[in-house]
């Protein structure tokens, strides 16, 4: 023992002489840490001979003192990268390691070894897939009267196993899909183990654009509030979704109303700032049923951004647009949620989803409405008299230098209620912003104004109404639509100016239609 701290000491003076610097400082040797993280691996001799071999680790160690545990008084000396061997009778013991720094600091651990001479019993393998990594799995095991285990991972029948103690997790990552099958024995000091196989499916990453196609994933949902999504054959290929496998959900009998289902991502998302703009394709046996996307952050399901959207048809497919600028650009998102027919409770009904995407694509892409691109198509369609024309700016300057601007005419003759309305091809999104401002040329102060949304259904129809403050100048009206239900799915704007009186054969002008906050 005596000899052992000589030693020691003579390599800390070394070390201490070779580490000084220009100054003579070795504070940074006295300051260092102890030893941490202290393991061993042991491994028997399946001779039934109780031989064990002991390998100790640890970081920011130089040398180490071993204790066998069987009453053997003075301990053995390691250094780095040295094991030890010794011989036990069958039984349990306290193996006991003191680690030493460079600055004589020390971290003792006791590790439990036991050395049986019967095959290990109860051997359990559990073999794990990896979120977020579909090539890489995890493997741990138990048994009784074990000593270490040795896996063989199935991917290649030349590769020596990897040896692991209970309690420790080993890590593989296959290098392409496939089905492997995980062996895993048990020994102990015998000659007699055990076996326990398991198979493991690798996958291609679950990533978007999430289609259905792809044969080699499982596409396993995640299903709540007793609605049931599958993926089956598409039931009405043709039109704008001809693939061949979508995903069908089940609302059943007494669904909660916020029942759906849930696909994670190995790869999340993690750049919807750059890319808010989500687009699915559905199936619904009604027009106006609420489809909901919602994404959330894997390890905290209170970090989460949905948004809804409302079919116009029934019992075709139909794509449906997903504004999601509002979500916090700085969290990832991993699971994909779809709720069909939300808010309502479940009566049987069957819907289908496919073709999830991400995109760059513009948020709300008909505004700003500034009548300035000769390749866009500003067309309103007139009614009762009214007549509107993309026409040159008659007062450029002030808060309009426009070169182009949108007039409307109502000539003598014009109903009260003329105006014009323009439809766009995609619901109008109104998850993040609902103010829409609109500069106006108006030959008289105080002149009504009515800016209007709708949807096809009258009852659903939303207006708000302002008044001019100037005449035959250029000013910013502003409508406030905070009670707007995005859900209702707007696709029509209507104007009207001057409304509720008869035409005059006046001129109105309008630009920079945007929708903000």
């Amino acid at each position: 023992m005596k000899n052992i701290k000589y030693l020691i000491g003579i390599l800390f003076i070394g070390l201490m002489a070779g580490c000084q610097g220009d100054d003579g400082d070795i504070s940074f040797v006295e300051n260092g840490e102890a030893p941490k993280n202290l393991s061993a691996l042991f491994t028997i001799t399946q001779d039934n001979t109780g031989t064990v071999t002991i390998s100790p680790n640890g970081e920011g160690v130089i040398s180490y003192e071993l204790y066998y545990g069987d009453g053997t008084a003075e301990p053995v000396a390691l250094g780095l990268g040295e094991k030890t061997t010794h011989v036990y009778p069958e039984g349990t013991y306290d193996v006991r390691i003191i680690a030493t720094n460079i600055n004589g600091k020390t971290t003792e651990a006791i590790l439990p070894l036991t050395v049986a001479f019967i095959a290990p019993e109860n051997l359990e393998v559990t073999v794990t897939n990896v979120v977020g990594n579909p090539f890489l799995i995890n493997v741990t095991a138990t048994a009784d009267y074990e000593t270490f285990f040795e896996v063989w991972y199935g991917d290649d029948n030349a590769a020596a196993p990897v040896q692991f103690n209970e309690g420790t997790t080993v890590s593989h990552t296959y290098t392409a899909p496939g089905t492997y099958t995980v062996t895993v024995v048990a020994y102990s000091g015998g000659v007699a183990t055990s076996t326990q196989t398991e198979t493991v499916t690798i996958s291609n990453p679950m990533v978007l654009p999430i289609t259905f196609e792809d044969q080699t994933l499982s596409y396993t949902f995640g299903n709540f509030g007793n609605a049931i999504s599958t993926v089956v054959d598409n039931p009405n290929s043709g039109g704008i979704n001809t693939s061949s496998k979508v995903a069908m959900q089940v609302k059943n009998a007494g669904a909660e109303t916020w029942a759906g289902s849930l696909l994670t991502l190995d790869n999340p998302i993690t750049n919807i700032g750059a890319m808010p703009v989500f687009k699915m394709k559905v199936w619904s046996p009604a027009a106006g049923t609420v489809f909901l996307l919602k994404l959330e952050n894997l390890a905290d399901a209170t970090i989460n951004h949905e948004v809804q959207a409302v079919t116009t048809v029934a019992n075709q497919w139909e794509e449906l647009t997903y504004n999601f600028s509002g979500a916090n650009a700085a969290q990832a998102y991993s699971n994909v949620i779809v709720f069909c027919n939300f808010g309502v409770t479940g009566g049987g009904e069957t819907y289908y989803f496919d073709e999830i995407t991400q995109s760059a694509g513009a948020t709300n892409s008909m505004f700003p409405m500034t009548f300035e691109n000769a390749g866009t198509d500003y067309t309103f369609n007139d009614f009762l008299g009214a007549a509107t024309s993309v026409e040159n700016n008659p007062a450029p300057g002030g808060i309009n230098t426009s070169n182009k601007v949108m007039r409307m005419f109502k000539p003598v003759g014009g109903q009260q209620w003329a105006g014009s309305y323009k439809t766009f091809t995609s619901a109008i999104d109104f998850s993040s912003n609902h103010i829409v401002k609109m500069k106006v040329y108006s030959p008289i102060a105080g002149l009504p104004v009515i800016f209007k949304f709708e949807n096809g259904v009258e009852a659903n129809n939303i207006e708000k109404s302002t008044t001019t403050t100037v005449a035959n100048q250029w000013e910013e009206l502003t409508f406030d639509f905070s009670d707007i239900n995005n859900a209702n799915g707007y696709k029509t704007i209507t104007l009207f100016f001057n409304a509720g009186v008869l035409g005059t054969d006046d001129m109105y002008y309008f630009d920079d239609i945007q929708l903000t906050n």
